[in-house]
């Protein structure tokens, strides 16, 4: 069974990640989505509701397991059986980190990393943009699922 996992912070998903997740679902037997606890951060939803609004999101993908992680993602790939990480790839700007990342995943544990270019409508789209966007009161409807956009309304107090 080909596995792969998608991992991010998901904080929150959006339309480009969830491109990927779907393309990516058609090239393996089982997609696990990461919802991986990033310390850098400051989070606008909990790792419980980000898994929470990803599941409702891919509910129509039966290859898709949403789960979270805590640690190096080798680890958790191991632990997997997954041999093969899915990455987007908005601009040159993500492809010099992701590079780096994939190259060291590889020397220390063997794990692929696949990188795919996101859909030309998507290459703006972060995470930290919907989130700023939305603690100023934008209309993010258009870049995530209508679940995410009910819960950060919810969350910022419909600014």
């Amino acid at each position: 069974m080909k596995r792969a996992v998608c991992p991010g912070s998901f904080d929150p998903i959006t339309f480009g990640h969830l491109d990927i997740i779907k393309r990516a679902s058609n090239h393996f037997d089982q997609i696990f989505v990461a919802v991986l606890e990033n310390r850098t951060k400051s989070s606008l939803f909990t790792v419980a509701k980000r898994i929470e609004m990803i599941r409702e999101t891919v509910a129509d993908l039966p290859n898709v397991i949403v789960d979270s992680w805590s640690g190096l993602l080798v680890d958790y790939c191991k632990g997997n059986s997954i041999t093969t990480i899915v990455k987007g790839l908005r601009a040159v700007t993500d492809f010099d980190y992701e590079l780096q990342m994939a190259q060291l995943n590889l020397q220390a544990s063997g794990v692929e990393t696949m990188l795919m270019a996101t859909a030309p409508a998507y290459s703006f789209l972060s995470s930290s943009i919907v989130r700023e966007l939305a603690h100023y009161g934008g209309d993010v409807s258009s870049m995530i699922p209508p679940n995410v956009n009910t819960a950060i309304k919810l969350r910022v107090g419909g600014k």
